[in-house]
This record gives structure tokens, C-alpha cells and sequence, in this order.
């Protein structure tokens, strides 16, 4: 077989979740994080957006409805990344959790980018982050990338909100 390298601009489109309560769901992704539902299939599936887009996210209750979560040592879906335009939009979502009083399961600096994340109701692991710019990419000493997992500056992170 040939070498192959995917193009570079090629991007993931979508994710489609397995969910036990498709209202739930809804309520979580549309109601607190702040995604539009674009449109339901049928009484069981939906699908949301960001800006208008046909989905980012489909949620689906047609093999999971009312079904546990799926057990933390198994193989499958670590998280859904989220990544959001600026620091100051990830500061406020940020703020929006703390004021709906949802928790966090944990937030890092990544060099490359700063993290918060938690898990939806169906306890699917959720990110939610922003991207330094390129340039402020961490580099070791013969140029190459270097990402680590570093505390991240909650305070900070918020002051971006007075900004």
C-alpha cells in the first residue's frame, strides 16, 4: 500500500453520541453550553450546532434509551473537544458552569491550548478549550513541539472576562 497523508485541511466534522435520555442531552448541550438544535429525527435522535452549521453534534437514544453509562475502563470515546474561538469565550462558559454550579472534572494548560473539563449527563467526557496562537506553541530545544499538562490559572482564565 502507499504512503498516504490525509490533507491538511481536513477537520472533524461531527460526533454522534449514544445517549440514555435524549431531553437531558438537550438540556445540557443547548441550555447550558449554549449549542442550537437544529433539528430533531424522528422522537429519538437530534442533531445541535454552533453558527448554523448542519450539526456538530448528533445525540441519539435508538440502541442506549434509559441505558447506563459506559463503564470508565473499557474501550470507546475519551471526550468530545470543544474548541472555542478565544480565551475570553472559553473564560465565559467557564463562568457559566460555575454560576449553573456544574462541575468540573479537571482543567490543565497544555502549552498549545487551556482546558476545562467535565462530563455531560450520560458521563461522555466533555472539553472544552481554546488554542494559543501558533507561534506561542511551546518548542523544545531543537524546535519541536512540546505539549505537557500543567495547572491551569482559573483566576486568570476569568480575568479575561474584565478584558
Amino acid at each position: 500500500m502507499q504512503p498516504y497523508s490525509i490533507p491538511s485541511a481536513t477537520r472533524i466534522g461531527h460526533v454522534h453520541l449514544k445517549v440514555s435520555d435524549l431531553e437531558r442531552s438537550l438540556d445540557f448541550y443547548c441550555s447550558l453550553l449554549g449549542f442550537e438544535l437544529v433539528m430533531r429525527y424522528g422522537k429519538d435522535a437530534a442533531f445541535i450546532s454552533a453558527g448554523g452549521y448542519h450539526h456538530h453534534i448528533g445525540l441519539n437514544t435508538w440502541q442506549s434509551k434509559g441505558g447506563k453509562p459506559a463503564p470508565k475502563n473499557s474501550a470507546g470515546l475519551f471526550h468530545t473537544a470543544i474548541l472555542y474561538p478565544t480565551r475570553k469565550d472559553l473564560a465565559l462558559i467557564f463562568q457559566r458552569l460555575i454560576e449553573a454550579k456544574y462541575p468540573l472534572t479537571g482543567a490543565a494548560d497544555h502549552g498549545v491550548s487551556e482546558a476545562l473539563y467535565l462530563d455531560d449527563p450520560d458521563e461522555n467526557g466533555v472539553e472544552l478549550y481554546w488554542d494559543r496562537p501558533r507561534e506561542l506553541w511551546p518548542k523544545d530545544e531543537n524546535g519541536e513541539l512540546t505539549m505537557y499538562t500543567r495547572r491551569l490559572d482559573l483566576e486568570g482564565l476569568l480575568g479575561e472576562i474584565k478584558n
